[in-house]
């Protein structure tokens, strides 16, 4: 069993198609069929038929289709370090949800970067409903953000921080100086950032609880942006209390007044459990409830060029 057999089997489990992995691999789909050929004979099982429907995977494929993804984020990994050790660098990559990358990673990544310098942060935007594969795959080593519905038992999680959102508008909006019914906010624009489009985490819990429908919802690449336009009057906004404070003590925004929301979430840390996880991740562990980090994830301290290296993945939505 070799890695690039592997590789043409997870791709294949992927996208769906021999046809399909073959042109992501950049090889012919006879080489993929080869590849997947050697396992089937190796292993002693088919892994895998074609249906109308499309592949039907039987119980080991799916098994090896787990696996194989483990193994190859390893193989990542420890091609990684290995690289890292000869430079005399570490690399910690972590996965975040897209409210807690925005407001409170800054500051956290920054501070926690500092302590040490052989230490890169490569911080990516993920929904938390990915954070059991990317960990259990290898692809990153920690996830912070709200806890998903269902945590893996070979993953950990240890909540670090509660917070608290609200809906504001900006000062010259209807609702800025009236107490707003339930009917009538779901009337308003809502204007929202990208944590809106998931389903775990207090945004998409405060919409589905009003019951704003879709064409009322206006989603921005950013928090920012969104609270921005609120500012100017364009309709309702959701915002971390933390974000805001300034904004409210200015007269930028007001504090919505209205039905009582779903306001308080909190924020956890995952990684491997036991010994699977990297040092590195074992020290933001520690790290991320200590009085200096809560400071700097409320505060923000601030990005450090060189220490701090974001790679985020931005999805737009219409």
């Amino acid at each position: 069993m070799t890695p690039t057999q592997l590789r043409a089997f997870a791709a294949v489990v992927r996208l769906g198609s021999v046809k399909a992995a073959a042109a992501d691999l950049s090889v012919s789909e006879a080489a993929v069929s080869l590849h997947v050929a050697h396992l089937r004979k190796e292993l002693g099982d088919q892994l895998f038929t074609r249906t109308g429907a499309g592949l039907a995977f039987t119980p080991g494929g799916l098994r090896l289709a787990s696996r194989a993804a483990e193994l190859l984020g390893l193989q990542d990994r420890t091609v990684l370090e290995v690289s890292q050790a000869g430079s005399g660098r570490r690399l910690l990559r972590v996965a975040a949800s897209s409210l807690f990358a925005e407001h409170a990673a800054p500051g956290l990544i920054d501070l926690f970067a500092s302590r040490a310098d052989d230490l890169d942060v490569e911080l990516s935007v993920h929904s938390p409903q990915r954070f059991n594969a990317l960990l259990l795959n290898r692809a990153v080593d920690v996830a912070l953000g709200p806890l998903p519905a269902d945590v893996d038992e070979a993953v950990s999680s240890t909540p670090f921080l509660n917070y608290q959102i609200m809906g504001v508008v900006g000062p010259h909006h209807p609702l800025a100086t009236k107490r707003a019914s339930a009917s009538e906010l779901r009337q308003q624009t809502w204007l929202l950032g990208p944590s809106a489009a998931g389903r775990i985490g207090l945004v998409p819990t405060v919409l589905r609880q009003l019951m704003v429908d879709e064409e009322h919802q206006r989603i921005f690449q950013s928090h920012a942006a969104a609270l921005e336009e609120a500012k100017h009057g364009k309709g309702v906004a959701l915002a971390l209390s933390f974000a805001v404070a300034q904004d409210l003590a200015a007269g930028d925004l007001t504090q919505l007044s209205g039905p009582p929301l779903p306001a308080k979430g909190s924020w956890s840390i995952l990684t491997l459990a036991g010994r699977s996880a990297p040092p590195a991740a074992a020290e933001l562990i520690r790290f991320v409830a200590t009085p200096r980090a809560i400071q700097a994830m409320l505060r923000g301290s601030g990005v450090t060029a060189g220490r701090f290296r974001p790679a985020v993945h931005v999805t737009l939505w219409s």
